[in-house]
């Protein structure tokens, strides 16, 4: 599912009250001005086709999305996608790593004059340790590298706030950590990061570019980027401190006006906004007409209320993989995609450009995902970017930290309660419940907050079930303090109702629970009844909602975020460590090479279906 982001500091930053780092307003006389109207590198793979021009011309449309900084393959079941065989089976196919997103980009240029490269979003934040240590610079340089031509900002642009955008952008060393390669400064993104709906609460003007054309041998074709409305319900409040966030389907008709009146009658919107499909396989046939087929979730309305006069909605955001057809407001079917996460698949999409009306043949538009094979040959240029990333990351993320016996799935769980959830919440509980920590009861971990699996096979050299610093980031990347508060047993009760209610109850987040405290969810019911409330207990002993109960949880849970207004109710907080570090901590005191950490059973939370 989608990303729930907080901020991105590493254990070795300092990045005291984002120190300092500027003022929004800063940010501004920073930024390139935001009525823009060119820009595109128009790279133009390969040739056009002379003076004698045909009436059409098909231009080449790839994307992906939610890269998260993986600029290695995803390890365990983060790293494979679903792919449905001819006899109904599914299998999962290892795909993703920059090494080969690269190789298979360039190879799918090949014999396409007119090509354009695009991205939905969350190219940063929430990165393993190999961008995230160093604010996502290696990234940057790696999209700069495979040539993409534009990108909108997603939520997770803005984990560190408008300011740190701006710096990947337009380059710059780091105003804390400075240049990380001697002689070397930071150029920044040499494509435009669009964010049409984001503004300046200063300036009322959007914080970059709302819009960019990308133009070949005459066809031009506008990109409106725009991010998720609610941006500031799943980010930390630095992160959007000085922002606001307008609606998608208005900002985006707003601006293909706009365009149109530019001339620009090809329109390609890039929404970090998506649904989810009847399938998770990513050859699914998302038009398939039988009962529950198609795709669900924001996207689907969105782009119902999008103008005609976009061509195509290239999504994020929900981190699945569908090639959809979704009628506009005048009843045309147009093509919503999305692919996946982390780079394991590419959207192929072919777009008819007719000269005559400088317009999109709707009809005409292909498209389809492809898996991002690893059997295919590296890019030798990103094999040699990540070697000098990881030279400079070797001493901080080869660290031993603990020891596992087999798996501990987290992002690849298939049940809402994972038992690297448990470990997590276990973990923070562990350490915020001596009585001059916080002396916690209870802890509550997000489920979007945990980004990957423990996975037992060795990543390099350290050896099987060997759980390394840079693995263990890799799953909190966040590095967010934790928080320690007074919540009475009425606040924990709608705490857990607001999991499966309001703003979560089309697509539930189910908190993941620190040992002793369990309950039953009725999924046969709707919104809070959901949350069977005799069955709330602690320790078997059911909760009392006239008592004062002490929570653990990160500051992102703490002030509120992700759809829980509940558990921003806490009362005599005391700030603890990190969550890395407790994580980190919980694992050095929980095993050894002889006696590795089991995962647990995952049986906290009772499940009625």
């Amino acid at each position: 599912m989608s990303a729930t982001p907080q901020k991105n500091r590493a254990a070795r930053r300092v990045l005291a009250a984002a120190a300092g780092l500027a003022t929004v307003g800063a940010l501004f006389a920073a930024m390139p001005t935001a009525t823009a109207t060119e820009a595109g590198h128009g790279k133009g793979h390969g040739h056009g086709h002379g003076s004698h021009k045909p009436s059409t011309v098909d231009v080449q449309l790839l994307s992906f999305n939610d890269l998260h900084g993986n600029l290695e393959a995803p390890a365990g079941s983060a790293g494979t996608v679903t792919e449905k065989q001819a006899d109904g089976t599914t299998k999962a196919i290892p795909a993703g790593g920059i090494e080969y997103l690269a190789t298979s980009l360039r190879d799918a240029r090949k014999g396409n004059p007119y090509s354009v490269t695009a991205a939905g979003g969350d190219m940063v934040g929430a990165s393993p340790l190999l961008s995230g240590l160093f604010h996502d610079e290696p990234t940057i340089e790696a999209l700069n590298k495979i040539d993409l031509d534009v990108t909108t900002v997603g939520n997770h642009e803005f984990d560190e706030g408008a300011v740190e955008l701006a710096r990947l952008q337009n380059g710059g060393c780091h105003p804390t950590e400075g240049c990380y390669e001697k002689g070397k400064k930071f150029k920044g993104a040499d494509f435009p990061y669009l964010a049409a709906n984001v503004t300046s609460e200063k300036t009322g003007k959007p914080i970059l570019k709302p819009y960019t054309v990308w133009k070949k041998n005459g066809v031009k074709i506008g990109f409106i980027g725009v991010t998720l409305e609610g941006t500031p319900n799943i980010v930390t409040a630095e992160g959007v401190k000085g922002l606001k966030f307008h609606d998608e389907i208005e900002t985006v008709n707003k601006y293909a006006k706009e365009l149109e009146r530019q001339g620009v009658k090809s329109i390609v919107a890039l929404i970090h906004e998506g649904g989810s499909p009847a399938s998770t396989a990513y050859n699914y046939d998302c038009d398939s007409p039988g009962a529950g087929d198609g795709i669900s979730g924001p996207i689907a309305e969105i782009a119902k209320g999008i103008t005609p006069k976009v061509d195509a909605l290239v999504t994020g955001h929900t981190h699945q993989a569908y090639v959809c057809t979704i009628p506009d407001p005048s009843g045309n079917p147009r093509l919503v995609t999305s692919a996946s996460s982390f780079g394991k698949l590419y959207t192929d999409t072919t777009l008819t450009y007719d000269r005559r009306t400088n317009d999109i043949v709707r009809t005409s538009v292909e498209s389809a995902n492809h898996i991002v094979s690893r059997e295919q040959p590296k890019a030798a240029d990103m094999t040699s970017l990540i070697g000098r990333w990881n030279k400079l990351a070797a001493p901080i993320a080869n660290a031993p930290q603990g020891f596992i016996s087999a798996d501990i799935n987290g992002r690849g769980a298939t049940s809402p309660e994972s038992p690297l959830g448990d470990v997590i919440a276990d973990a923070q509980l562990t350490g915020m419940a001596p009585a001059d920590k916080g002396g916690a009861q209870i802890a509550f971990m997000n489920p979007g907050g945990i980004r990957s699996d423990l996975v037992h096979k060795a990543s390099g050299s350290e050896g099987d079930g060997v759980v390394t610093y840079g693995e263990a980031f890799t799953v909190q990347p966040f590095t967010n303090m934790m928080n320690a508060v007074d919540l009475t047993g009425a606040q924990l009760i709608t705490a857990l109702q607001q999991q499966v209610s309001g703003v979560n109850e089309a697509s539930p987040k189910i908190l993941q629970i620190s040992k002793g405290l369990t309950y039953t969810l009725d999924m046969t019911k709707t919104g809070a009844a959901r949350v069977v409330t005799d069955s709330v207990k602690l320790d078997g002993t059911a909760i009392d909602p006239a008592k004062t109960y002490r929570v653990a949880m990160n500051e992102f849970l703490a002030g509120g975020g992700d759809g829980f207004p509940a558990l921003g109710e806490g009362k005599n907080k005391l700030v603890g460590p990190s969550d890395l570090d407790l994580f980190n901590a919980y694992l050095a005191a929980n095993s050894t090479a002889q006696a590795p950490l089991a995962p647990p059973a995952a049986d906290r939370i009772t499940i009625l279906k």
